[in-house]
């Protein structure tokens, strides 16, 4: 979320990303940080194998890059050089090293990135090749651990960017564990185009994070084959929450960002779900959640009261519909990493959803996910509210990429008690679809391809909606016109309308369309509510 004029948009502004994101990118949430045992010969020295990973020889030997890398004094994390590297439209900037290694024997991976979408792994393990990111501006650690397989002598690893992305820096990069004996070829798994020709091709080997993707199902080529859970005859089996088989979820603003300020009582009647946004993070609670009514939206409402906001949300409940609040947002700052950080989210959730009468959850988080702990925490807390609970989802696209990603895997481990999904198909750039072809943002084709993903790694059809922005203002990019929406639930539920993509199958129960926002929509002359609402509610 922004609450500020300049920043318009609760989404993240990342500028569009014209080149193919391969299946996997998005593949391991960060791993927990620590060093492993490791199996290896006696004589098996165990150190950092990294060399030159504090850059601190001035230069990039030991590194073979791509793009505009170079060594800079500042900023350095420690010792007085760091890599920068600045990624263009058709290139991510990866610098990578060959690294001998031992088969059968376990490692731990490290390094300190900053900048947007910084992906740190290796390749060639022999087995769950590790990948970890983050878009942070400040210094952050990534790390993750693995064993080589069977005959593994040598293993890549890689730093990168992402295409069209700003530039980035790491330092510090570290493998720790015993070396080999080996001396491996430059040329093992570190070809340029493994990171730079994903449109070329959908398979694993020219996927720019072919290594990021824990198994083979988490690939395009596994993914572009119809599976049982692609049938439209699925039959929905969640929660029951007295909605519309279809059904249109809209954010409202609990802040004024330049757009049009409303009451809850005055958003638009096309919108089933409403979903409040946002709460705030409890600072000196991990994991604990607080809501107000913004004072500043207040005022400019001419004195808007918590009392009239509580009214506003019976009459809308009263009218048939649900108003749950959001956690998340650009800038929401909320985690919860563990037992005790769950415990406390699922207990504040709980007391405000009772205070206020709201009818459940969404999850808008933009600054990763721990699906164990916060899908823990969302069962706990539906279970306490009973089988009326709502809990949506508004991923980013590249959380939910591949089945390997963070949310991906939080939204199938809440799968029986998750109402909808409305991935944002947009400020994404091109990725691949299922059938492993590049599709670009703001087209037909990227939204069903997207949802063929989705469905195919688990969802069931009527737990997948399609989220866009609501005017071109509302996102820095992927912005297209309702009847395109209308259109792609045409393709995904009746295989008509489609664009130069065909799902593989029809599905008839896809829930519907989510918009960011209801405030966007009223500034745009409410043309998604008055075109995407009668169409969502005419399906059969």
């Amino acid at each position: 979320m922004a609450r500020t004029l300049q920043q318009p948009s609760h989404r993240r502004r990342r500028s569009p990303v014209p080149a193919a994101l391969a299946a996997g990118t998005t593949a391991l949430a960060l791993a927990a940080t620590g060093l492993t045992l490791f199996a290896g010969g006696a004589s098996a020295a165990v150190g950092n194998l990294v060399a030159n990973g504090g850059f601190e020889a001035g230069n990039l030997s030991g590194w073979t890059c791509t793009g505009g890398a170079s060594v800079v004094s500042s900023p350095a994390r420690s010792g007085t050089a760091a890599l920068n590297a600045a990624p263009t439209a058709g290139d991510t900037a990866e610098c990578r090293q060959v690294v001998s290694v031992l088969p059968n024997t376990s490692y731990s991976l490290a390094g300190w990135v900053q900048g947007p979408y910084t992906y740190l792994g290796v390749r060639g393990t022999g087995g769950t090749d590790p990948s970890t990111w983050s878009s942070q501006g400040s210094w952050n650690q990534l790390s993750s651990t693995f064993t080589t397989g069977a005959g593994v002598n040598s293993v890549t690893v890689y730093v990168h960017g992402w295409y069209g992305q700003g530039a980035y820096n790491a330092d510090d990069i570290t493998l720790t564990g015993p070396g080999g004996t080996a001396s491996p070829s430059a040329s093992a798994s570190a070809s340029p185009s493994a990171s730079a020709s994903a449109s070329a091709s959908p398979s694993a080997s020219a996927s720019p994070s072919a290594s990021a993707s824990p198994s083979a199902s988490a690939s395009p080529s596994a993914s572009a084959s119809p599976s049982a859970s692609a049938s439209p005859t699925v039959t929905p089996t969640g929660p029951v929450t007295d909605l519309p088989k279809h059904v249109v979820t809209g954010y409202w603003h609990n802040f004024d960002n330049g757009a049009t300020v409303q009451k809850l009582s005055e958003v638009q009647s096309a919108y089933d779900i409403i979903a409040v946004s946002f709460a705030d993070a409890v600072p000196t609670k991990a994991g604990a959640i607080s809501f107000t009514l913004d004072p500043g939206l207040s005022t400019k409402l001419g004195g808007y009261t918590d009392a009239q906001f509580r009214a506003d949300v019976k009459a809308k409940q009263a009218a048939g519909k649900k108003v749950i609040l959001s956690i998340g947002g650009q800038n929401g700052a909320i985690s919860v990493g563990n037992s005790t950080a769950g415990a406390a989210f699922t207990d504040s959730a709980y007391a405000i959803l009772k205070d206020y009468g709201f009818d459940g959850i969404d999850v808008d988080l933009e600054n990763g996910v721990d699906p164990v702990n916060l899908g823990n925490a969302l069962i706990n807390l539906q279970a306490k509210v009973g089988s009326k609970f709502v809990l949506t989802m508004a991923p980013e696209t590249i959380g939910v990429y591949s089945t390997a990603g963070a949310y991906f895997q939080l939204a199938l481990k809440t799968k029986d008690i998750l109402t909808v999904m409305n991935t944002q198909f947009y400020n994404s750039g091109g990725m691949n679809g299922c059938d492993g072809k590049v599709y670009n943002q703001g087209t037909i084709d990227f939204i069903t391809a997207q949802v063929c993903t989705q469905i195919q790694g688990g969802l069931r059809p009527d737990q997948v909606g399609i989220g866009v922005p609501a005017s071109s203002k509302a996102a820095g990019g992927g912005y297209v016109a309702p009847s395109v929406v209308n259109n792609a639930l045409s393709c995904l539920a009746t295989g008509t309308n489609c664009g130069t993509f065909v799902p593989p199958a029809k599905w008839p129960t896809i829930r519907g369309a989510m918009t960011w926002s209801t405030n966007w929509d009223a500034n745009n002359g409410n043309a998604f509510s008055n075109t995407v609402g009668p169409f969502v509610h005419a399906m059969p």
